[in-house]
């Protein structure tokens, strides 16, 4: 999707500081709850465990909600829109009944039908197999596809037209951008794909090669 998720390449950012080797993984009591409760309400939503459509849910936040709460906030966020998409959840439930708590008194809206897609993997975790061969082979030259996604993908736009070079041929996945509607799995063979950094942000950027994970669907060859 192209949105707010989508910063890989975009400027204005400062530069990237890996984490101290000791860094908790959650730095707070709340933090540990919130990734809990997010996990439980993408698979109350979903019927069953959908990580496409929970990032779906995640790049459709608002910038308030996307970055002002955290990296937690976030997830929090992302599971409550995701209750509200399948009616597990009224809109507004959460902030009525969180100012109840608080001793105020509004009412709370009433629960609604729920109305869960219609959704069921096929096998444990993402990987699938397929009778087909793959449609490019280690060495192969390939280019991005420059197409303009509206709903959920893993394509990043820095890289949508660029040329670059498969490097190995990893197994078959689901498909984020169906699976993430509910449109199926898709299963694709998926491939890493170096790029120069040159041929993604022209030729003053730093020199370094980025290896990006692609879809078979992602990509085209390359003259």
């Amino acid at each position: 999707m192209d949105g707010l998720a989508d910063l890989g390449g975009t400027p204005g950012w400062d530069p990237v500081h890996p984490p101290p080797p000791d860094e908790p993984v959650f730095a707070e009591p709340w933090q540990r709850r919130t990734f809990a409760l997010a996990i439980l309400s993408s698979r109350v939503a979903s019927g069953g465990v959908n990580t496409d459509a929970f990032r779906h849910a995640l790049e459709r936040l608002d910038r308030a909600a996307y970055f002002d709460d955290g990296y937690y906030g976030r997830w929090l966020n992302g599971g409550e829109l995701m209750l509200t998409d399948s009616s597990i959840l009224a809109p507004g439930a959460i902030d009525a009944r969180a100012r109840n708590l608080r001793g105020e008194h509004v009412p709370e809206p009433p629960v609604p039908e729920p109305a869960r897609p219609d959704y069921a993997p096929t096998a444990p975790g993402s990987l699938r197999s397929l009778d087909t061969a793959p449609a490019f082979a280690a060495g192969d030259r390939v280019r991005a596809r420059a197409t303009s996604v509206p709903g959920h993908t893993r394509l990043p736009r820095y890289a949508r037209g660029r040329t670059g070079v498969v490097q190995a041929v990893r197994p078959a996945s689901v498909l984020p951008d169906t699976n993430a509607h509910f449109r199926g799995e898709n299963p694709q063979y998926v491939y890493s794909v170096r790029f120069d950094s040159r041929a993604l942000w022209g030729a003053d950027a730093e020199p370094f090669a980025i290896t990006v994970e692609m879809y078979e669907s992602y990509l085209e060859a390359a003259a």
